[in-house]
């Protein structure tokens, strides 16, 4: 039986213990791209369709309430169950500019302490009787939401109503909630499909607030009194909507809001006209280079239109047809039929002012360009064919009978209804729903295709290695590019030279180092490092294992003490059975040996080396000494020559240092720089101590699930 811990290292090969590499891609790397093709014609015959069977929904009842909240009752006794959601404008849309995530603040901050009761005090009244109580924000939303037994009706009110009215915001969950946001913020941003949502709103809504996003910055500029000043503004009475669901009558609702709210007041908070969306005149594609990416992430779309337009509900279906799942075009086409792609989806987001049309994928470089062509002939198809009566039947079959499930608790029931309110769509949304969907015809879907996707002004990006991907995507459409934080780049920027780095000797003496290896949030595994420096030799060795076994590698380089070149480096050791070899000498300018291996076929690759080097190449295995050495400072960039043994290949690592704070591992905290480094397969971010001799601390791999902390 195969362990667990093979599994979670399957696909992933070891050089050295900062430098996994990725071997993923690396099978599939050797299919041979396909010509690009129409899709093969649907059948045309459509099954007989069925008779749209009823939905129970009850009756929402309506009142105003004396402070000016909307109050929206859906009685339903059959479980003993209510829940509430209190809706406010205060979206991050009204964030000040330049403190992004105000709003998100605000909404994790409500619930940490009144003056009556501490945070723990209000989660233990609600987790007492099994309820929760929670409050979350949007872009143009902010929204409390009580669920509860119906006989704790009264304390799910007292609390929803001393939360929204007499919340004190504390400095020191203030300060939690900051760390939380900014650590999930670095998490989210290790992510390539986060960063190309990021780039793709900046993109299509230009300084609309639907464009911003939080930044380090932002969040950090954020003080008690932007939050308290936040909340008075817009947590008020006027004009928020209160949605109740469940085990309640109308007078019963009325009376707990009363009680709760009474003698609160405070007039709608201000809605301002939003500043209109730039208008994109032709197709272009901005390019976030991101050295050493093996994969590239594309998201295309464009704006278009309010919530309440009645061409929404052909849009709904023509995108659903074009990427709405696994059985749309696009996951069919680009995934099973090409193997291009990992997924490709598309969808439409409603928003209270101008929505959006999206469409993504992820893939390996070589076919990036490949699968985008397909992909913008796919949506040409949705705006210049009829679709098959029998795919239109599917998919509205689908998008029907699905309905009744999202509408089944009250949970469910208090959310579309607040939805529904919150964007104007209207008394009747939910009942005429389905058959709105169920009415679309072949002619009105391919007219609201034309209509939302803007095939001549489509905003596309791309992120990837740009040295790559390039010149492969102008080829489709005129290339912006950019680096990974926006600041625009030149061609010249894609093939940085480099030469031999200026290290600081002083930093280089005999150590040891013990590290633990975490993946996927388990301690698998343990490294070992040690430099011995002496008069007539240098050597740096490594034992590495992990999961027991399942990778074992040791790895020994020698340097020249006069000048600190690469002179030999033995590595040897295995993973999943297959061996891990690798004998390289390094003189004159070249680097001769051999490597091998693993591959996902289960047979090792043996690779014959004997390759030219430029002045001042190091070895990837003794990175992780060399970058110790560096005279690193704050906004110092260092681009190093790197000869990777396993690819038979140099490339220049790119690495960029800023300030990392104090960074806590398990020898201890220790004030960092924040090395990150980019050229390999895999980016990576380094946190290397200050104090002398500086020591790698601890290591992350981007968008993998390694890591590295320094132990002792």
């Amino acid at each position: 039986m195969k362990r667990e811990e093979d599994g979670l290292l399957e696909g992933w090969k070891v050089t050295s213990w900062h430098w996994l590499l990725a071997v993923a891609g690396m099978a599939l790397s050797t299919i041979p791209s396909f010509q690009l093709s129409a899709q093969d014609s649907f059948p045309s015959k459509p099954p007989a369709p069925a008779p749209l069977a009823p939905v129970r929904f009850p009756p929402f009842q309506e009142v105003a309430l004396p402070n000016g909240m909307t109050l929206l009752v859906v009685p339903n006794h059959e479980q003993p169950i209510i829940s509430v959601n209190l809706s406010f404008r205060a979206g991050a849309i009204y964030d000040a500019n330049g403190k992004e995530g105000t709003a998100e603040l605000v909404a994790q901050l409500l619930t940490k302490g009144t003056p009556t009761r501490t945070a723990d005090q209000i989660a233990a009244a609600i987790e007492g009787v099994g309820g929760s109580l929670s409050a979350s924000s949007g872009d143009d939303f902010l929204t409390v939401s009580v669920d509860v037994l119906s006989d704790h009706a009264d304390l799910a009110f007292d609390l929803m109503g001393e939360v929204t009215r007499r919340a004190t915001f504390p400095v020191d969950e203030l300060e939690l909630a900051r760390t939380q946001a900014l650590s999930a913020l670095a998490l989210a941003l290790s992510q390539p499909q986060t960063v190309a949502d990021r780039f793709f709103s900046r993109e299509v809504y230009g300084r609309h607030p639907y464009g911003r996003s939080p930044t380090t910055e932002s969040y950090g500029a954020i003080t008690q009194d932007d939050v308290k000043r936040f909340a008075a503004a817009r947590i008020r009475p006027g004009g928020a909507l209160l949605v109740i669901a469940g085990d309640v009558t109308l007078a019963r609702a009325q009376s707990l809001a009363q009680k709760a709210f009474r003698g609160w007041v405070g007039a709608p908070a201000l809605v301002p006209p939003p500043p209109t969306p730039p208008t994109h005149s032709a197709t272009d594609i901005l390019l976030v280079h991101r050295p050493g990416s093996v994969q590239g992430n594309v998201v295309i779309g464009n704006t278009t239109f309010p919530p309440t337009d009645p061409g929404y509900y052909a849009a709904r279906v023509a995108t659903q047809v074009l990427g709405g799942g696994v059985d749309a075009r696009l996951f069919l086409i680009l995934r099973e039929q090409k193997s291009w792609t990992y997924g490709s989806y598309a969808r439409l987001d409603r928003k209270r002012g101008l929505g959006n049309f999206v469409a993504t994928f992820e893939g390996r470089t070589e076919v990036v360009d490949s699968a985008l062509v397909e992909l913008l002939h796919q949506v040409d198809r949705m705006r210049t064919e009829l679709v098959p009566d029998s795919e239109l039947t599917n998919v509205k079959g689908f998008l029907v009978g699905s309905f009744p499930l999202t509408i089944e608790t009250p949970q469910q029931i208090a959310a579309v209804i607040a939805n529904a309110r919150l964007f104007g769509l209207g008394p009747d949304y939910v009942r005429l729903y389905r058959e709105r969907l169920a009415a679309v015809t072949r002619l009105q879907l391919r007219a609201a295709a034309a209509r939302t996707y803007r095939r001549g002004a489509l905003t596309i990006v791309v992120i990837g290695d740009g040295e790559k991907l390039y010149d492969r995507l102008k080829a489709i459409a005129p290339v912006r590019l950019v680096d990974i934080d926006g600041k625009p780049l030149t061609l010249a920027d894609l093939h940085p030279e480099a030469g031999a780095p200026t290290l600081d000797r002083a930093q280089l003496v005999t150590r040891s180092d013990s590290f633990q290896i975490v993946i996927q949030g388990r301690p698998l595994g343990v490294m070992t490092a040690h430099l011995e420096v002496g008069a007539d030799s240098i050597v740096y060795t490594e034992q590495t294992q992990i999961g027991g076994g399942a990778v074992q590698q040791n790895t020994a380089v020698r340097f020249n003490p006069s000048d600190w070149s690469v002179t030999q480096v033995d590595q040897t050791g295995s993973q999943g059975g297959q061996a891990v070899e690798t004998h390289l000498a390094y003189s004159g300018g070249r680097v001769k040996g051999r490597s091998v291996t693993p591959q996902q076929s289960g047979t090792p690759k043996t690779t014959e080396i004997d390759t030219a080097l430029v002045a001042g190449t190091y070895d990837d295995n003794a990175l992780s000494t060399i970058v110790t050495a560096l005279p690193l400072a704050a906004g110092q960039t260092f681009n190093v020559s790197v000869f990777e043994s396993g690819q038979n290949r140099t490339t220049v690592m790119q690495i960029k240092v800023t300030e990392g704070g104090a960074v806590t591992v398990p020898a201890g905290t220790f004030q960092t720089f924040r090395l990150d480094v980019a050229g390999g397969q895999v980016p990576i971010v380094m946190s290397v101590a200050k104090d002398t001799p500086r020591r790698i601390v601890k290591i992350e791999f981007v968008g993998a699930p390694f890591l590295f902390e320094l132990v002792k």
